[in-house]
């Protein structure tokens, strides 16, 4: 993992290490990514409820509320069950576009046990801005996130 990844861990770490609460955690994540990774427009979480994505914590101009499974980005990367590269969203089919800013993505699937329990969603104003050490990085703090947190989908010892 990259450098900054490692960082940005070790960050999360002490500012996550302490709480279990989902929300709080995602609020403090996102606001650390926001500020920590560079050249993003936006940065958020959204969290499965029925057969959609309902809007989470997040940092940036104001998102859809609620996506359905399978659309946009976020919905196919539920779907797909694996994080999503997007280059350039105007090539991508179906793309959701919340900021006209927005020209790529990286979607992260949180996920506890063998369910998905919500996305994390990065977005940046730079055309293919999001590489393979973004998806690993982006993909250990999710994990780390949600192992801390109490989520309320999988009981905890």
């Amino acid at each position: 993992m990259q450098k900054q990844y490692e960082d940005l861990l070790e960050e999360a770490r002490k500012l996550l290490g302490g709480e279990c609460d989902f929300i709080a955690n995602q609020a403090n994540l996102a606001a650390l990514l926001y500020c920590r990774i560079p050249y993003v427009n936006w940065v958020g979480f959204y969290r499965v409820v029925g057969e959609e994505l309902l809007l989470g914590p997040f940092q940036g101009k104001p998102a859809c509320a609620r996506i359905p499974f399978g659309k946009g980005v976020c919905g196919k990367a539920v779907k797909a069950r694996k994080t999503l590269i997007v280059p350039d969203v105007h090539l991508f089919e179906g793309y959701i576009a919340c900021d006209p800013e927005t020209e790529s993505e990286i979607v992260v699937p949180l996920v506890e046990g063998e369910r998905v329990i919500g996305v994390l969603d990065v977005d940046s104003p730079l055309r293919d801005r999001f590489t393979e050490e973004d998806k690993i990085g982006l993909e250990a703090l999710v994990s780390y996130l949600v192992e801390v947190s109490d989520t309320g989908f999988v009981e905890r010892d």
